[in-house]
């Protein structure tokens, strides 16, 4: 963060400082609301939590080199001072402290949102943008009215791009968090059924993505929208922003678009990227073909920022995944291929992976891909409807095996594979982690191709990572 002193933090966010001996010492280190994470001249924003609270830890947090805390009362004693600034909600006046380090930086703020693919793209954009210079961006799905603030407030005077995630669960919510960080240019991947229970309807997750693009600067004050042509929600957008509206996609008319979209390698998509500018030839690292409109969008915001095509052409094909759990491919040593997608899970998201899947066993004749598949979370009343939908395309793309994991949801899927028709034994379902590590441990086979994925809150990764643990310790943690 840019140097402040805990005078000049007080009063961006209306704080009142406590126990502070010395109101000019500057806070020089990042802010954190993990005491662990403390530094020599750290901020600890103390936040309460569902089974700890914050200010419990402030004292060690200020041992361990914090110049100060951010709290939401006064922690310390006479004897034992705990120099703090005080605030009626800590949460608040960390994004009030954001907006600040941002207005002061005069940084080209990127965000981005969409039901799906975001932290993926948010990944290649980081990436790309790094060529051009120092780039911050959210780590991780950090992409909350905790996690942006603290994002943004690690950026210093030296960086020259901040890339932002927003999330929502509601609407206002992609409001406020722009209101923290406003963006210059924003960036709306698609609208599709992640969290349709809280949000009730697709138009009412277009009517909240879409906030992104009403808080852009005009279009004379460099407001650029970038606008995913292939998703009619998304392409109607248009009409909700004063910003120069860019269109990437496999659309004719689409400003940065795909063509001759191909998988190679196992995979990986090729295709030919085309701009205002020129075409250039992209083959991907990353798995599957939806990567191909994460690629679009990322090459449509680096064109913005300056990039010719052909160097966004190569940082494309050389690009990598930056976050865990997500299409994170390993072959063990036995030939077997473990690909862990189980970060977080939805329909579309789904559909996406079944097909990568597919893709990486067809590279190899006789090869057999497994989808080990959980619940995805939040769908509301079209739960039964979206899992019976997955479990039935994994039996229409030849899927060897399907192993549906978990309760209710798991049965929904491993019914709608066997509803299909199609299959006999091929679809089956297990009640945990335990029975399913057992299942694959004693049918796979070298060469078979394991897919794992299920909503976060499954707890899935612990499946993929126990696949590629050695056998004796997949006992001790699951026995």
């Amino acid at each position: 963060m840019i140097a402040l002193s805990l005078t000049e933090i007080a009063g961006l966010v209306g704080g009142q400082p406590h126990d502070i001996p010395d109101p000019d010492l500057k806070v020089t280190g990042p802010v954190v609301i993990d005491s662990r994470e403390v530094r020599p001249g750290s901020l600890f924003a103390a936040l309460p939590g569902e089974r700890v609270d914050g200010h419990d830890f402030a004292r060690g947090a200020v041992e361990a080199g914090a110049v100060a805390v951010l709290a939401a009362r006064p922690i310390g004693t006479p004897d034992a001072p705990v120099p703090a600034i005080v605030v009626p909600d800590v949460i608040a006046a960390m994004g009030a402290l954001a907006r600040a380090v941002v207005e002061r930086l005069g940084t080209t703020v990127v965000a981005l949102t969409g039901s799906a693919g975001k932290t993926s793209t948010k990944d290649l954009i980081a990436q790309l943008l790094q060529r051009r210079g120092p780039t911050v961006w959210t780590p991780g799905s950090l992409n909350n009215e905790i996690g942006l603030p603290l994002t943004a407030m690690s950026a210093d005077e030296a960086t020259q791009h901040l890339v932002l995630e927003m999330g929502a669960r509601g609407k206002g919510h992609i409001r406020y968090l722009t209101e923290l960080t406003p963006p210059r240019i924003g960036l709306v991947l698609n609208v599709g059924t992640a969290h349709i229970g809280e949000f009730g309807g697709r138009e009412q997750i277009a009517e909240a993505k879409g906030e992104l693009v009403e808080s852009l600067p005009p279009a004379a004050e460099g407001g650029v929208a970038v606008l995913n042509a292939d998703d009619p929600f998304v392409r109607a957008m248009a009409s909700r922003t004063k910003a120069r509206t860019v269109l990437f996609g496999e659309a004719e008319d689409a400003d940065v678009r795909a063509g001759n979209v191909r998988l190679a390698d196992g995979g990986r998509p090729a295709f030919t990227l085309h701009t205002p500018t020129g075409c250039s030839e992209v083959t991907m690292r990353l798995y599957g073909e939806h990567h191909v409109s994460n690629a679009l969008a990322a090459a449509a915001v680096a064109h913005e920022l300056g990039m010719s095509v052909d160097e966004i052409a190569v940082a494309l094909s050389e690009a990598g995944q930056l976050s865990r759990w997500r299409m994170e491919v390993t072959e063990r040593s036995d030939g077997v291929t473990v690909v862990n997608d189980a970060y977080n899970a939805n329909p579309e998201s789904m559909r996406a992976a079944l097909r990568a899947l597919v893709a990486m066993g067809a590279a190899t004749p006789g090869r057999r891909t497994w989808a080990v598949l959980g619940p995805m979370a939040e769908l509301g009343e079209e739960s039964l409807a979206e899992h019976d939908a997955v479990g039935r395309l994994a039996v229409r793309l030849n899927v060897s095996k399907l192993v549906a994991v978990g309760g209710q949801e798991a049965a929904w899927l491993d019914m709608g594979a066997k509803n299909e028709g199609s299959w006999g034994e091929e679809s089956v379902h297990v009640s945990d982690v335990r029975a399913a590590v057992d299942l694959l441990r004693s049918e796979l086979r070298p060469g078979d191709v394991v897919l794992v994925k299920a909503s976060r809150s499954v707890g899935l990764e612990r499946l993929a990572q126990a696949l590629l643990d050695g056998e004796g310790e997949v006992a001790g943690r699951w026995a």
